[in-house]
């Protein structure tokens, strides 16, 4: 650094990178949740998608238009709570090469084929999680949130509701703690 810069601190970019609701998160929308940023800057916010809460309906159950009926079998997430009305999907696969999740979001039917056909799997979200500019920056800073570099189980969907802790048990001992305890510590 040369003489007389000012040195600034620009917090981290986290697209691709999984988000994890801190365990003292209790708002309902997000308790619990395994988020994908698929998209983060600091001038646009941030947009993702949880992966753990299935609707428990398919593509099928919902849409009967004959462009749908190839994805009639496509499981349906909720996304998050913006946008509830639209339904969008989404590829999903793993890269052993270079260790990382790939993922293309707002696919149309034909293109959501077209990934399939090529080995990756297909989500459809109702809705999606959004942040203004700087929101989610607020929200790590009050630590509401724990960043978690997406792993491949990410890509099951069995067990959908113990993912959250699975993941978060990976993190530390302190976090496996937190990870078990029952939503009612007076039961424990």
């Amino acid at each position: 650094m040369k003489s007389g810069e000012e040195k600034t601190t620009q917090p981290a970019l986290l697209k691709g990178s999984l988000i994890l609701a801190d365990p003292s998160l209790r708002e309902p929308t997000f308790r619990h949740t395994v988020l994908l940023l698929t998209e983060h800057s600091q001038e646009d916010g941030a947009h993702g998608y949880i992966l753990n809460r299935p609707l428990g309906k398919t593509v099928g159950d919902l849409l009967a238009a004959e462009e749908f009926e190839d994805l009639a079998h496509v499981p349906v997430f909720i996304g998050g709570p913006v946008s509830a009305e639209h339904l969008t999907f989404s590829s999903l696969g793993w890269s052993d090469v270079e260790n990382s999740l790939q993922y293309t979001t707002h696919l149309s039917a034909k293109q959501a084929l077209c990934h399939q056909a090529e080995g990756f799997s297909i989500r459809a979200f109702v809705g999606y999680s959004g942040w203004s500019e700087g929101q989610l920056e607020n929200e790590m800073r009050q630590r509401a949130w724990i960043t978690h570099k997406p792993e491949k189980r990410v890509l099951e969907t069995e067990n959908l509701d113990t993912l959250w802790n699975r993941l978060l048990r990976g993190l530390s001992p302190w976090y496996a703690l937190l990870a078990d305890e029952p939503d009612d510590v007076s039961l424990n």
